[in-house]
């Protein structure tokens, strides 16, 4: 862990945070791939939806990259997209059931893929916030980090 995750938290990719990485990893394969399929084969059908799911995936495959690399800026934004994402096209496919004829990785609130979809942002943003606190304001050599020893 460099000198600066030490400070910072936890890095977002190590201990726990490898399974959530891997989680992410499956969600992303799996919605892209689902995506792609939709929009190249039958997107007349269901134009929404089907750029709906390619863009989760795609949001998925980002968010996966963002917390295996510590990338927090960047996996702060992609989880909340997600969970807008998840809660608002969630909403909608339930509502406004003529707008998706077909499911995405996000109607129903994920109900496709066990509601994992909905729950996954959640852990992601707890995730982030727990390894982002510092634990000790000391840096490795016991003084207060990057300043200049008395």
């Amino acid at each position: 862990m460099s000198a600066t995750a030490s400070r910072r938290g936890r890095a977002t990719g190590a201990g726990p945070g490898r399974l959530l990485v891997a989680v992410y990893g499956v969600l992303a394969l799996a919605a892209t791939a689902r995506g792609l399929y939709q929009v190249t084969t039958k997107l007349a059908e269901a134009p929404l939806a089907y750029v709906l799911s390619l863009v989760a995936g795609l949001v998925y495959v980002v968010a996966t990259v963002a917390l295996a690399m510590d990338r927090r800026r960047l996996a702060w934004a992609t989880v909340l997209v997600e969970a807008v994402g998840v809660l608002v096209v969630g909403t909608l496919s339930l509502v406004d059931v003529g707008d998706f004829p077909d499911e995405t990785v996000w109607s129903g609130f994920g109900r496709g893929y066990g509601y994992v979809p909905l729950v996954l942002p959640f852990l992601g943003v707890a995730w982030l916030w727990r390894t982002g606190r510092a634990r000790d304001d000391r840096g490795p050599d016991g003084h207060g980090g990057d300043r200049a020893l008395d």
